[in-house]
């Protein structure tokens, strides 16, 4: 698992954020849209960023120990809403794209591959966020 990630604004601009994770300093905003000056990805961007990273990282992983003549992955991601029981409900669209010469057989366990990565496998069930505040 990865370390801790730290998240506090910059001062620098509405809604920007410094993202601290580990030796890696990134930004994080809201596209002018939102009331942001657009400045580094939303916070959406980076939970499907780690969704795409995560998926990709575990085919390569896999065809890697199978031995499988997979090229390249691609992982495309967009983010809309849609209607569950009449509620507005976020759906994250993941379309993988799988480059070698793959069969229809070694396709198929990628994509039940794919879904298996652990950061697919926390966003698909229900999990408890822990909140506290700091004086």
């Amino acid at each position: 698992m990865s370390g801790n990630v730290t998240v506090r604004e910059n001062g620098l601009g509405r809604y920007q954020q410094e993202v601290i994770a580990g030796q890696h300093h990134l930004l994080a905003g809201e596209p002018a849209e939102m009331g942001g000056d657009d400045a580094g990805p939303a916070p959406f961007d980076y939970v499907m960023a780690g969704l795409g990273a995560c998926t990709s990282i575990t085919l390569r992983m896999y065809a890697e120990r199978k031995g499988l003549p997979l090229r390249e992955v691609k992982v495309e991601l967009s983010l809309h809403k849609v209607d569950v029981d009449g509620v507005a409900r976020n759906c994250i669209h993941r379309q993988i794209t799988l480059d070698g010469e793959l069969s229809a057989e070694q396709r198929q366990r990628m994509l039940e591959i794919a879904n298996k990565c652990p950061v697919h496998r926390a966003l698909a069930q229900s999990f408890l966020l822990d909140c506290a505040l700091n004086d």
